[in-house]
């Protein structure tokens, strides 16, 4: 059964990655319903939060394809259950209905919409949440004249993950070109190359 998945991409920021991406989903017919690529809190290291509908299995797939992607670290897969996650919208209404109408003040109140911009032609409002929340208020503001509407993409954090953040710093704790290596057979080449 289809449903929701948050696909989280940790990766360097390479020319060329988005596209590689892009190919093991377009090869699969698959479609995106969010996109965004953002810095994590890794110096060097970026975040892809890829939202899609497919099944369980098809998405376990997908993250072994990318994880295949030399410039991937890691990729989490979770469902809407296991992720807090925010989308922000943008919503221009004319000024002149919100000064006449004390409901649409009520109404941007109740959705925890901020004013950006107020002009005497237009007024902005910012609002965040979820797709509800989003879609409500666009329902609710079409009503009064909405002039013009735009929702950014999905940013998701994971509930249980500690993120990369702590795998990186092993890692470079880790890192094996840091300590020399010694080779006990460096200084007898002759006796062990002899035919």
């Amino acid at each position: 059964m289809k449903k929701e998945h948050t696909l989280t991409v940790y990766t360097e920021n390479q020319v060329g990655l988005l596209n590689k991406i892009a190919i093991i989903f377009s090869r699969r017919k698959i479609n995106l319903e969010s996109f965004n690529s953002s810095p994590s809190e890794i110096e060097k290291i970026y975040r892809f939060t890829i939202v899609v509908i497919e099944t369980e299995e098809v998405v376990r797939n997908l993250v072994r394809q990318i994880e295949k992607i030399v410039d991937v670290f890691k990729v989490f897969n979770n469902t809407n259950d296991e992720i807090i996650w925010q989308q922000i919208a943008l919503y221009k209404v004319p000024t002149s209905v919100i000064m006449k109408d004390v409901k649409v003040e009520r109404l941007l109140r109740e959705f925890g919409a901020n004013a950006v911009v107020i002009r005497n032609d237009y007024t902005v409002f910012e609002a965040t949440g979820q797709d509800d929340e989003i879609n409500n208020l666009l329902k609710e503001l079409d009503k009064y004249g909405l002039i013009e509407f735009v929702r950014s993409s999905r940013i998701a954090i994971i509930k249980s993950s500690e993120g990369v953040h702590k795998k990186v710093l092993d890692m470079q704790k880790n890192d094996p070109r840091k300590s020399p290596i010694n080779n006990e057979y460096l200084n007898h080449k002759s006796k062990i190359f002899q035919m």
